[in-house]
């Protein structure tokens, strides 16, 4: 079969297809999924260069995210059976991710634990299945699930064109939000508007707090006047500190990763005087992945799909969500 394989960490140059990886076999309690649709997340960045404390199996395939057909069932699996559609929980208990510890999506074919099947509705595409778990599972539980956005809220969020960015805008205004989204070019800032941002900013030319302020009144350490009542930041670095000097008074940081650094510059001032909340939230879960299946079944959202690409040009996709040339997800259809 054909399979985007990891062979040693580095650049993107070190991922290759090849057309004579062998299609797995069924196992205990495990299925093979047909592969219909995976999408790239910039975890897959990060397993590609290697990462500090995890060591992953080499060679492997990459990509956490995929939906497709069962087809074939290994023993001891009960309440599935070929043909049935389904999206995989990336995260397999014993072993970790997928596209990490154990192949993942950007294959033809992939070996799947009968307990990371979750059933898709005929409603829902495999591109918009292959499109949720990672970005919009994650957004989810930091918005939905922890219960940190109602309606009317101010949510200013950095970072808002990628794949966790864009699904918070979209839920965000499900929720009834004031969403102030932030990108890095007029171009991407004017998708996100008409995504459904109430306002967008280009940080490269505006500061972002900055611009909350103004626009929003200095936050008041005696009343819930000024500011923002929430920050999504899983940049980290440099704009930690900038988030949070325009929360307002209780307002919330929503932290669910930091891939602008993870040791940024603190002033724990801004937290005990404006009663800051500073909110993490980690991966996803079933229920999450069930609740936004419904979500697009329904037709109240549907996931941002930047462009799809045949598995010999998976490596470029990649490549443009490393560069953050990308709105949304990158769908490879092996």
């Amino acid at each position: 079969m054909k399979a985007l394989l990891l062979t040693e960490h580095g650049g993107l140059d070190q991922l290759r297809v090849v057309t004579d990886k062998a299609i797995p076999a069924p196992t205990e309690g495990h299925v093979v999924i047909r592969v219909r649709a995976s999408s790239f997340n910039y975890h897959d960045v990060f397993t590609v260069q290697g990462m500090p404390g995890i060591k992953v199996p080499l060679p492997v395939v990459i990509g956490l995210d995929l939906a497709g057909e069962v087809s074939e069932v290994g023993p001891g699996v009960g309440g599935w059976k070929a043909g049935d559609r389904v999206l995989v929980n990336p995260l397999n208990r014993a072993r970790g991710l997928m596209g990490e510890m154990l192949d993942g999506g950007m294959a033809e074919y992939c070996l799947v634990s009968q307990e990371q099947l979750i059933a898709l509705p005929d409603a829902v595409s495999f591109d918009d299945a292959a499109a949720l778990p990672v970005a919009y599972g994650t957004a989810h539980r930091m918005l939905i699930t922890h219960q940190t956005v109602r309606a009317g809220d101010r949510v200013l969020i950095l970072g808002a064109s990628g794949g966790v960015g864009t699904a918070s805008v979209i839920l965000a205004k499900l929720l009834g939000a004031e969403v102030i989204a932030c990108a890095g070019t007029d171009a991407k800032a004017e998708a996100l508007k008409a995504l459904g941002a109430d306002h967008v900013i280009n940080y490269r030319e505006t500061d972002f707090s900055k611009w909350a302020i103004a626009q929003y009144g200095k936050p008041q350490r005696r009343t819930n006047e000024g500011g923002v009542d929430v920050v999504v930041n899983f940049t980290g670095g440099d704009t930690w500190v900038p988030s949070l000097k325009c929360l307002k008074r209780g307002g919330t940081l929503l932290v669910c990763g930091a891939t602008a650094g993870h040791d940024p510059k603190e002033d724990l001032r801004y937290v005990w005087s404006f009663e800051l909340n500073i909110k993490g939230s980690n991966s996803f879960y079933d229920d999450n992945l069930k609740a936004l299946l419904d979500l697009v079944a329904e037709g109240r959202i549907s996931p941002l799909i930047d462009r799809r690409l045949p598995l010999e040009q998976a490596a470029d996709g990649l490549a443009l969500i490393r560069d953050r040339e990308v709105l949304g997800k990158v769908i490879v259809n092996p």
